[in-house]
């Protein structure tokens, strides 16, 4: 399962080429992009929760676990081979291994490949073969309609190949219940809806580096003003979406509480940053990264409310 998500740059030069052993197997774990899969993982492992309607098979757990990581780092090293041009002259990815030159693009395809097979193999075995079609069909969809198709091509880029970051919630009810269903559609859609506001508010902040490379992120090619407005659309059908959960799938008081809590406070924020960005493409002023921000800790505590309501409720 892939996750199109995001971790804050580092914005230091890139080292020299040599390196040692610690730095070659630091430099294949960054290939993973960590950061991505603990996103990852806030949105599989507390559906499983969910569908469980409390606490999972732990053997079942740590199984999607593992398979989730191998195939999300299957993805994201491939991605990196294939990006690893802009990757080179972006502040923000220039030290990724790549570009820095610790490991060969030959390698990079290898390992990915490899965690690509592990993963399959693991979902398939431990868990089911549901599960690990959708995880192969997520990556299969990052790396070929996102990466290759849509990210240099169109500013819908992020939209749509954002829907390979949906999976995880689909990957975690099909991990316990065999099948699909509209609770985890309905997750899958909140993080489709998510995924925009979050990605562009990063975009934002690092518009020169998509414009350098020429990826047509929205804030690349709109006024700030415009990606606020669609930061607020977006961020209302994400809100609302996650209160349809409480119907669809009959949650007890807790989930949509919380749920209405958390979109209260997003929307807040998202409304703040649109009206900063108003009549001016000051990054100073409109601090798009509060809200970059904030969508993390957002998505992180809903899923978690969305694991705890079967526990505090059932």
């Amino acid at each position: 399962m892939t996750y199109v998500g995001h971790s804050v740059p580092a914005l230091t030069q890139p080292g020299p080429a040599r390196a040692g052993a610690r730095d070659v197997v630091a430099a294949y774990v960054g290939l993973m992009k960590p950061r991505v899969i603990e996103l990852l993982l806030l949105t599989t492992v507390p559906v499983m929760f969910f569908a469980a309607r409390g606490v999972p098979e732990l053997g079942l757990v740590v199984a999607t676990v593992v398979g989730g990581t191998l195939s999300s780092g299957s993805a994201s090293a491939l991605n990196c081979v294939y990006d690893r041009d802009i990757d080179e002259q972006m502040r923000r990815t220039r030290r990724r291994a790549l570009p820095r030159h610790i490991v060969s693009p030959v390698a990079a395809t290898v390992f990915g490949v490899v965690l690509g097979v592990l993963a399959t193999v693991v979902l398939a075995t431990w868990v089911n073969w549901l599960s690990a079609g959708l995880a192969l069909l997520a990556e299969v969809f990052y790396l070929g309609v996102y990466t290759v198709l849509l990210k240099r091509r169109t500013t819908q880029n992020i939209v749509w190949g954002g829907l390979a970051g949906c999976f995880p919630a689909l990957i975690g009810w099909t991990a316990v219940t065999g099948s699909l269903a509209w609770p985890p559609v309905v997750l899958f859609l909140v993080v489709f809806f998510w995924t925009p506001p979050h990605t562009w508010a990063l975009a934002l902040r690092y518009r020169e580096d998509y414009a350098n490379v020429d990826v047509p992120m929205l804030p690349v090619v709109a006024r700030a003003e415009r990606v606020g407005r669609q930061v607020v659309l977006y961020s209302w059908a994400m809100v609302a979406t996650s209160l349809l959960l409480w119907p669809v799938a009959d949650t007890g008081w807790f989930y949509p509480a919380a749920a209405a809590v958390l979109g209260a406070v997003f929307l807040v924020e998202a409304h703040r940053m649109w009206g900063r960005s108003r009549g001016t493409e000051d990054l100073a002023r409109i601090q798009p990264m509060r809200l970059f921000h904030s969508s993390n800790l957002y998505l992180s505590l809903l899923f978690v409310s969305v694991a705890l309501d079967p526990l505090l409720t059932r």
